[in-house]
């Protein structure tokens, strides 16, 4: 039966070898093979805009024994049809996300499987546009897939635009240890609307933003935020404390050396694009911002609900540059060893779970997941991820931070 089935695919090709052809046969075998796939593209629009598995996927796998001859589409194939929301995408930060991953020191000391498997951060970074050379590699390993981006929110083979547009679609990445934002939203009075509406228990014409209503808006596919991931900026503030306190956590980041002069890391920032390096494209952002809060609300309570979020970010800072400088003063007293894969007699942030040393770790802590809630919550208005997810959070690192200090102090 299986020989008689690739005959009268071959006829197929053979004697109709136009596209509608071509997707009427692909169909055809992968009814049986990948129903599932089939069933999502029979309801996407593109099937109602002709376009078909050829479009995608180019038209040279044809039997079962060539199916290493699909080709797996990136975002050019995307732009094809949709150049304006690929371009908006390409300018973005979630364009650099492949590149963030992979940019972290000790990325490479991380099981395969995690990273260019994508089973761990791989897994949401490869939103990220890869480069030919990584697309190589990923092929070489037996992945190959995860290089479209656009699906990780458009999910394949129903690519649909109002799945996108739900919040849920942010959730498989935007949550978890150091950036909860599913968390946060859905449980914030934001989040509870949409969900009262979306059951009909609120009307239609309920005001209920979504993720998209405020990192979206009208559909732009930048994503982009005034304090970027880092929730670190230049020019630096004009308050001493807080620049003093931002300029110790740079100098953590491995942005700057010890004197607080720029390292190369600095380039890597500004290519990732996860920090806002002048004034005019943080007030851009903020602009942004308060555009989409002022659907809802006065433009004077947000300009001051998003300035409260200024102010924590400040108020997490003192304490998570008091830490630094407790574990850099262990360092310059010889109690605590630097690891050899620092650059500089500070503690390496960036190396995250790598770090090599109890204190260490509760520092790592203290910045990637505390520090995070504290200011994320104050922004996405959820007082308890604000509180007691992370300033709280802080303040016991902080406590814990000293007595280990005090501890290592006692042992010398």
């Amino acid at each position: 039966m299986k020989q008689l089935k690739w005959i009268m695919v071959f006829l197929v090709f053979a004697l109709f070898p136009g596209q509608s052809a071509i997707a009427n046969t692909c169909v055809d075998c992968h009814r049986d093979r990948t129903p599932g796939i089939v069933a999502d593209w029979e309801i996407s629009v593109h099937k109602d805009n002709d376009v078909d598995c050829a479009t995608c996927h180019g038209d040279n796998h044809k039997t079962a024994e060539d199916f290493n001859l699909v080709q797996l589409p990136t975002p050019a194939v995307c732009a094809e049809c949709h150049e304006t929301q690929v371009e908006q995408f390409s300018a973005g930060k979630h364009a650099m996300a492949w590149a963030a991953m992979n940019a972290m020191p000790t990325a490479h000391w991380q099981p395969m499987a995690l990273m260019d498997g994508m089973k761990g951060c791989g897994g949401c970074h490869k939103l990220g546009l890869k480069s030919e050379e990584d697309i190589k590699k990923l092929k070489a390993d037996g992945a190959g897939f995860g290089l479209a981006s656009c699906d990780a929110c458009h999910t394949r083979h129903t690519f649909s635009k109002a799945e996108a547009k739900e919040p849920e679609a942010c959730q498989t990445c935007h949550m978890g240890f150091d950036h909860p934002q599913w968390e946060m939203y859905s449980s914030s009075k934001h989040g509870v609307r949409h969900s009262l509406k979306r059951d009909g228990i609120l009307p239609e014409n309920t005001a209920a933003p979504t993720c998209q209503t405020c990192h979206m808006q009208d559909g732009n596919h930048e994503v982009r935020t005034a304090w970027g991931f880092l929730a670190v900026r230049l020019p630096l503030p004009e308050d001493e404390q807080w620049k003093a306190d931002q300029v110790t956590i740079l100098q953590a980041l491995g942005v700057l050396d010890p004197e607080g002069n720029p390292t190369g890391r600095l380039d890597v920032v500004k290519a990732a694009d996860v920090a806002r390096l002048d004034q005019e494209s943080w007030q851009k952002e903020r602009d942004k911002m308060l555009k989409a809060c002022n659907q809802c609300h006065s433009i004077n309570f947000a300009r001051a609900e998003l300035e409260k979020g200024d102010q924590m970010i400040k108020e997490a800072d003192h304490l998570l540059a008091e830490a630094i400088r407790i574990i850099v003063g262990l360092y310059t007293d010889g109690i605590l060893a630097k690891a050899e894969n620092y650059a500089y007699a500070f503690p390496d942030l960036l190396t995250f779970h790598d770090a090599p040393t109890t204190i260490e770790q509760r520092l790592f802590e203290m910045h990637l997941k505390h520090r995070m809630r504290a200011f994320q919550g104050a922004f996405h208005n959820n007082p308890d991820y604000a509180l007691w997810y992370g300033w709280s959070e802080m303040v016991r690192d902080l406590a814990d931070i000293k007595e280990m200090a005090s501890e290592l102090k006692a042992e010398q």
